[in-house]
């Protein structure tokens, strides 16, 4: 006696019409519920397959490395000094892709949507977290859009003056701007610029006032200041250290943690009593959100490795930048709290960009 299945009635049923046994019908139906399970499992792991045979075999072809500034700024020096060391060690091409724009939005716009299995990286600086606290509408989000790989360098600052200015000391400077409110002025690169918001830091923090001037970048703004048009900067460590050396700027106080090697004589804000006002312009190696923690660990591990080089760290010391290497939970969390500190820092400081 043949059986079939009733798909009206879900009995099981002779080809005559009588029904299976229950114990019959009950053990067929387990049956059939244990197959559809099976391949249903089967189904799945064979889709699971392909993406995690492309991670095992991560990387298969070229990777690019994202500058969002024009070619010869330092995020594209050291991109191009560490990518000809990753290729070497990962074993395939690592070009670099210029995306300039926007204040560096165009590039980090193109990695935050680009897809997240390695092949495409970002060399970016601290502006990423400035960015999105004094422009509209920043196509990325600071936190949510990338996944940190490591800080590799980070560049010092300083408080330069014209020698005309009436101080020596940065308590003394703070005492003249104090005593003549709106008297004295300060340039910058631009609105919303690192020298820019960190100015505006040290005055919140000393509680005093100078007038903003911004520039469109720095070659005027520097000139202004070494002409004496203006009284003050901020300025990049290596960049103000030949004024200084030729007495054409004095250097009140340095924006690092600790004293400077290349100007030993020149004490911190915060050996002057300014405190909270550390601040570096930082440089690091991103990838898109939600690439996998396996290559995340490969690429720090391998710029690890870059970093170590010293025609590498040479090359860095030439345009002002120190090898500073973190992890990426170290990256992650000096985003967060750099993203707190600028965005309290521009709400008290009503800035906007350009």
């Amino acid at each position: 006696m043949k059986w079939n299945q009733n798909t009206r009635h879900g009995n099981v049923q002779a080809s005559d019409g009588d029904p299976m046994p229950p114990d019959q019908a009950t053990s067929s139906c387990e049956f059939d519920r244990r197959s559809i399970l099976a391949l249903g499992a089967g189904a799945l792991l064979t889709g699971l397959t392909p993406a995690a045979n492309a991670q095992d075999k991560w990387p298969s072809h070229t990777i690019t490395i994202v500058v969002p500034f024009t070619p010869g700024t330092s995020m594209d020096v050291l991109a191009r000094k560490i990518g000809p060391v990753l290729s070497n060690s990962l074993g395939q091409p690592v070009i670099i892709d210029n995306r300039a724009g926007a204040s560096g939005n165009i590039g980090s716009k193109h990695v935050a949507t680009a897809p997240a299995d390695g092949y495409t990286l970002m060399m970016t600086v601290s502006t990423l977290v400035m960015n999105p606290h004094v422009q509209k509408n920043v196509p990325y989000d600071v936190i949510r859009s990338f996944a940190p790989i490591g800080r590799v360098a980070v560049g010092s600052l300083v408080l330069a003056v014209h020698p005309s200015f009436p101080a020596k000391t940065l308590e003394e400077g703070i005492k003249q701007l104090g005593a003549k409110p709106d008297a004295f002025t300060y340039a910058s690169p631009g609105n919303g610029t690192p020298q820019h918001l960190a100015m505006e830091l040290f005055k919140q923090n000393a509680k005093v006032n100078i007038r903003h001037i911004p520039y469109k970048g720095s070659a005027g703004a520097v000139t202004d200041l070494l002409s004496g048009h203006v009284n003050a900067m901020i300025l990049p460590a290596n960049m103000a250290l030949p004024h200084k050396n030729s007495g054409k700027l004095r250097v009140l106080a340095t924006l690092t943690g600790k004293r400077l090697p290349v100007m030993p004589d020149v004490p911190t804000f915060s050996e002057q009593g300014v405190q909270n006002n550390d601040v570096d312009l930082w440089f690091a190696l991103m990838a898109p959100a939600n690439t996998p923690p396996a290559i995340v660990s490969r690429l720090h591990t391998e710029v690890g490795k870059a970093l170590t080089i010293p025609e590498i760290n040479s090359s860095l010391d030439k345009i002002g930048l120190t090898v500073s290497l973190s992890t990426p939970n170290e990256l992650a969390k000096l985003i967060a709290d750099e993203n707190t500190r600028w965005a309290n820092v521009v709400k008290a400081a009503g800035i906007t960009a350009d």
